[in-house]
């Protein structure tokens, strides 16, 4: 194998056709120059350079090495460049899950702005709920995750706070109580219930429970769907009132009036989530976005 310094060392003398110009564009001095064009004829079996009392040409193998020897030196300059922009995690792939309701907060602007600064990764997005990220997660899936925690069992993930929310009343525009401006989730006691199955985000659907346990009913669930745009479009369709992040309220708004719950008990966060030692550059790179 020819040493790559070798064949850089030839491309000068072979473009400037002067040793001396080609030493001065090399930084170096003119002997060991010659000496390495001499190795490098030894190492190939052939003379290279034709050497004469005033100028330089090329021999018919000088010819073929120059051409050959441009996009080798080319193609290892790009190998290099791609291996160090991956390792600093400008290439790459980053898989992003999050739950519906998180492209209605801080989460456009956090994929525009990364898009922006790191227009070389590609940045592949899958709506899911908070329990199958996390599967998706130890499934090597997806790569980071936006959920509602609590997430339990994930002791193989990391989690930073990400985004806040609030809860609010989901109902038809056609429903009675669409016409209450000021609106209590004890007024909701006799109504049929669209939620989402605990096993798929229990913390969410806990917290709506515990709303209607300190309002003293207990929710009457008559459909199940997954995810929140389907839980929207069920109550769109009169199947039934809902609970849902305040932030949706822009969702088919023609169909569904929307009422926000007070309280403290009725705020909720959105995390991040990524596997505990995550050592993908782009991956690192993104969480490192998200928190500044």
């Amino acid at each position: 194998m020819v040493d790559l310094r070798l064949l850089r060392q030839f491309v000068a003398v072979a473009e400037e056709l002067h040793f001396h110009r080609a030493a001065a564009r090399l930084h170096m001095s003119q002997p060991p120059l010659t000496a390495a064009i001499r190795k490098l004829e030894d190492e190939i079996g052939s003379e290279l350079i034709q050497r004469g009392n005033r100028t330089l040409g090329l021999t018919a193998a000088g010819a073929v090495l120059l051409a050959e020897a441009r996009l080798l030196l080319q193609q290892a300059d790009h190998a290099l460049t791609a291996t160090r922009d991956a390792a600093a995690g400008r290439t790459g792939t980053v898989r992003l899950g999050y739950v519906g309701s998180a492209l209605y907060g801080r989460l456009p602007g956090v994929i525009r702005r990364f898009r922006q600064t790191s227009p070389h990764v590609r940045l592949e997005l899958i709506e899911a709920t908070s329990a199958r990220q996390v599967q998706m997660l130890r499934e090597q899936r997806i790569d980071v995750g936006v959920v509602i925690p609590p997430v339990f069992e994930a002791d193989d993930m990391r989690l930073q706070a990400f985004d806040r929310d609030h809860l609010s009343i989901a109902l038809p525009r056609a429903h009675p109580l669409a016409q209450w401006e000021h609106l209590t989730i004890a007024a909701l006691a006799d109504e049929p219930f669209v939620l989402w199955p605990a096993r798929e985000g229990r913390g969410f659907h806990s917290q709506v429970v515990r709303l209607c346990a300190a309002a003293g009913f207990t929710p009457e669930v008559v459909q199940e769907a997954h995810g929140m745009h389907a839980v929207l479009s069920l109550v769109a369709v009169e199947a039934g009132i809902s609970v849902v992040p305040a932030s949706m309220a822009g969702f088919r708004d023609a169909e569904v009036v929307y009422r926000p719950i007070s309280g403290d008990e009725a705020a909720f966060e959105l995390h991040l989530c990524l596997r505990a030692g995550e050592v993908s550059p782009a991956v690192v790179n993104f969480a490192r976005n998200v928190a500044s």
